[in-house]
């Protein structure tokens, strides 16, 4: 009976030492597994030596936001570019159509001064009156004007006209300056500056003196320039 119960207990031991060895692996590998990780990827830091400065390390965020903008950017200057040639290519074609840039002014410098001469005498002329001899003043009229201004240099001096018998009126008109505003072939613009003496050779001779400013449009007729109109600047 002994013997049976003593081989019982062997073989219960020996089965607690066999299951404590099956378990035994298990528990080593765990923590195995548990210690097994990835390798570090990073570079590993390697320290300057002595009196070496360690390198910057390239700007890796600021790169990739650059790129992008360099293509936006050529093209938004493109588009400018193009506007601004399309806006001064239409800019000087309306500036060659307007008449601005007929005027030749300042650039024909003969034909300039050619209507300057010939309108300053016909100022001169028609704006003079003698009272001994108004025939005069009719013929530099009928020289000197056309259109419009045929009847204002009537309406201006009818009142000398009308005076000059009875008072011995003497006008005489003389141009110190003019400046021709606009030249554009045979028309032309002209600001008249002019002295003015009024005489009365009467008993009480008495001479008044009195400047005066206008302008005159003038056109060329034939060989001689007229003048065609008259602006006194009043209304």
């Amino acid at each position: 009976m002994s013997t049976t119960r003593h081989l019982v207990n062997r073989r219960r031991r020996l089965a607690t030492s066999s299951s404590r060895a099956a378990v035994a692996p298990v528990s080593e590998e765990g923590p195995a597994e548990e210690t097994t990780a990835p390798p570090d990827l990073r570079k590993p830091e390697v320290e300057p030596e002595q009196g070496q400065e360690p390198e910057p390390e390239p700007d890796v965020t600021t790169r990739p936001r650059l790129r992008p903008r360099l293509p936006a950017l050529l093209c938004a200057l493109t588009v400018l570019l193009g506007a601004f040639a399309a806006w001064a290519f239409t800019s000087a074609a309306s500036l060659r159509e307007t008449p601005a840039q007929q005027n030749t002014a300042l650039t024909d410098i003969a034909r300039t001064s050619e209507v300057k001469g010939r309108i300053g005498e016909a100022v001169g002329a028609v704006f003079s009156y003698d009272y001994a001899s108004p025939a005069r003043s009719d013929r530099a009229a009928r020289t000197h004007l056309t259109g419009r201004a045929v009847q204002q240099h009537k309406d201006m001096l009818a009142e000398v006209r009308a005076q000059a018998p009875q008072q011995k009126l003497v006008l005489t008109t003389t141009v110190t300056a003019s400046g021709v505003e606009y030249l554009d072939g045979d028309r032309a613009r002209l600001l008249i500056f002019a002295d003015q003496s009024n005489t009365r050779t009467g008993k009480d001779e008495e001479t008044t003196y009195a400047a005066a400013m206008f302008a005159v449009d003038a056109v060329r007729r034939g060989d001689t320039w007229r003048i065609a109109a008259i602006d006194t600047f009043t209304r």
